[in-house]
């Protein structure tokens, strides 16, 4: 999947994967993460998402990376912020109220962008990748975060052959896959949320979950 099919989705405003509210996965399980007075949180893949807000809320400092610079100047924008360009070599770069969003490409971030790190919050990152895609996105994600880093990632698990995607079906044996040689793998828990997404039940799916897990990179 190329960089273009994002940017020309949120250029057309097929967005139906944003969430005009809080996640409730977030809301539900961020407790779960082990206590930092100061957690710095990373969203990839981040779009105009308000999870950023009720996270910089919670006192974190928050670092997004978009590939949309549309998403990024609404996102400013609707939360009422006048962002201040911060000089990156590899990215346009703003940041406002502690919430600095990175727009580019995921795969040249380095150890340097996400050093002082502590949560990865995954809702939207894994799920829109392709599986050869996805491999090598935890390869990276992996390759730059400190260790310690905790990751708290939602993936919906339904029949891959019932729908192309995006979002892509990612089971919880995959996860454990990608992971588990570099990191602590817990599902948190196991959610039947097809009665909840009418848009998957008219493509034709049966079986719809969402799977939360929280992931220790050793």
């Amino acid at each position: 999947m190329e960089k273009e099919f994002w940017i020309t989705r949120w250029a057309q405003q097929e967005i139906g994967f944003h969430l005009p509210e809080v996640n409730p996965h977030l809301l539900q399980h961020w407790t779960t993460l082990a206590p930092h007075p100061h957690h710095h949180v990373f969203v990839p893949l981040c779009g105009k998402t308000r999870d950023m807000v009720w996270l910089r809320q919670q006192g974190c400092t928050v670092l997004g990376v978009e590939l949309s610079d549309l998403a990024v100047a609404a996102f400013f924008s609707e939360n009422g912020h006048t962002p201040e360009a911060i000089p990156h070599p590899a990215f346009d770069s703003h940041e406002a109220d502690g919430i600095r969003l990175l727009c580019g490409d995921f795969f040249d971030l380095t150890p340097d962008d996400v050093a002082n790190v502590t949560v990865v919050y995954d809702r939207a990152s894994m799920v829109a990748l392709p599986p050869d895609m996805r491999a090598r996105y935890v390869q990276h994600l992996l390759h730059i975060l400190p260790a310690g880093a905790q990751i708290l990632l939602v993936t919906f698990d339904y029949p891959q052959a019932a729908m192309s995607g995006p979002p892509f079906a990612v089971a919880p044996d995959e996860v454990l896959e990608h992971y588990r040689e570099h990191a602590d793998v817990q599902l948190l828990a196991q959610q039947d949320v097809l009665t909840q997404n009418p848009r998957f039940q008219q493509r034709g799916i049966d079986r719809l979950f969402e799977n939360i897990f929280l992931i220790r990179k050793y």
